[in-house]
């Protein structure tokens, strides 16, 4: 004999997190990646216990990004092989010579370029001034492309992101809070 409920139970599956200790992080962060995996950076001097219940505490924030970013990849149109060929040499023709001009504009040196198909990241920047470049870049709209670069770009003066870091994004690129938020909300569809 089954007893049924008075009421149907709602229950949400269990999210799909995994733990990165980083030495230098003052706080517990999370991070979506774009495969649904939440990653919970624990700072030193913090525990597994403590991840996990910061991560509990945030799950209602979770779960409504992980919608969010379900929502983007439905609404976007799967790409052929031959689609991400194009883009890829449209992002090869357009984003180098862009960097360029910004990296001239602030005074800076960059000695490399490189357009990649990078998974988790946006660019980054080398301490030998090599600049690499998503070419998912191109997906996204200009002004917020601009501050991608612009980020890396910035960290050609400091490899940190540090208070004194943003204070050098800001100079160079007011509305970079308004092109972050684009990339939390709009960012994971283009992955």
């Amino acid at each position: 004999m089954q007893l049924g409920l008075p009421f149907e139970a709602h229950v949400e599956p269990p999210l799909e997190l995994y733990y990165v200790r980083h030495r230098r992080a003052r706080r517990y962060v999370l991070h979506l990646d774009a495969d649904g995996r939440v990653r919970v950076t624990i700072p030193r001097g913090g525990s597994r216990r403590e991840a996990d219940a910061f991560a509990e505490q945030q799950a209602s924030w979770i779960r409504r990004r992980l919608q969010e970013q379900q929502q983007a990849r439905e609404a976007r149109p799967a790409a052929s092989a031959d689609e991400k060929q194009r883009l890829r040499a449209v992002a090869a023709q357009v984003l180098p010579p862009r960097l360029f001009e910004l990296a001239a504009k602030h005074g800076l040196v960059v000695t490399r370029v490189s357009v990649r198909n990078q998974r988790g990241r946006w660019g980054s920047c080398g301490r030998d001034g090599h600049i690499c470049l998503n070419w998912r870049l191109v997906l996204m709209p200009d002004w917020v492309r601009d501050y991608v670069l612009i980020h890396e770009l910035m960290h050609l003066r400091r490899m940190d992101h540090s208070a004194r870091y943003w204070r050098l994004v800001a100079d160079a690129y007011p509305q970079y809070e308004a092109a972050r938020a684009w990339l939390r909300r709009g960012g994971p569809g283009l992955r």
